[in-house]
């Protein structure tokens, strides 16, 4: 397989999620320009123009983040990143998964746009705060976001707490999303995929 990514970008969730699996890939890193690091263009793999993209081994690929993640879990099910199909969980997760990309991932978009004025910013952070006020109350006491067990919706809500930092918006106003962003990002796999992109020596 190979992976495209930029780094520290929603991809990185995929990153996390193909080291915590187990499963061979290549990672290819997609510069601002659209030209891969192995010197493709990038638009011609996604015509969409964004990571993550995931080649597959017949020459398929796959786009959209809550795909690839859910894609990744089930190659291999025994790593335990998502519930079985047709387990209640399962659903669960789906829901998670929908709620962080359309949600809170979304809301942070303003943040990365020169052209997005102080006062959209304001108004993107307010919304945020709720979004964030209700992903910190539903997971409550459990340590990851299905409760015992960390999946590839942790991985995903990891990368995106983890843009705070660049857009101004203090994480540790939600105590317990602060201490899973610490708990997902102490596992060594996230570790050597935020390395694998330079954004930990």
């Amino acid at each position: 397989m190979k992976l495209y990514y930029s780094p520290g970008a929603c991809s990185l969730a995929s990153h996390i999620a193909l080291l915590e699996a187990g499963i061979p890939f290549q990672a290819i890193r997609v510069g601002r320009d659209k030209k891969t690091s192995d010197g493709a263009d990038f638009n011609a793999i996604n015509p969409k123009g964004y990571v993550p993209a995931l080649g597959l081994d017949d020459g398929q690929v796959l786009t959209e983040g809550t795909a690839v993640l859910q894609y990744i879990a089930d190659r291999n099910p025994a790593a335990g990143l998502a519930p079985p199909a047709g387990d209640m969980q399962r659903y669960r997760l789906q829901e998670w998964l929908g709620y962080i990309n359309s949600e809170i991932h979304k809301t942070f978009s303003p943040f990365f746009n020169p052209a997005t004025t102080e006062q959209a910013k304001e108004a993107a952070k307010a919304v945020l705060a709720r979004r964030l006020g209700y992903a910190e109350q539903a997971l409550g006491d459990k340590p990851f976001l299905l409760g015992e067990r960390f999946t590839v919706a942790d991985a995903y809500l990891f990368t995106i707490l983890g843009w705070g930092q660049y857009a101004g918006v203090d994480i540790g106003q939600w105590p317990k999303l602060k201490a899973l962003h610490t708990r997902v990002g102490s596992r060594p796999k996230v570790q050597a995929a935020m390395k694998a992109e330079g954004l930990l020596k």
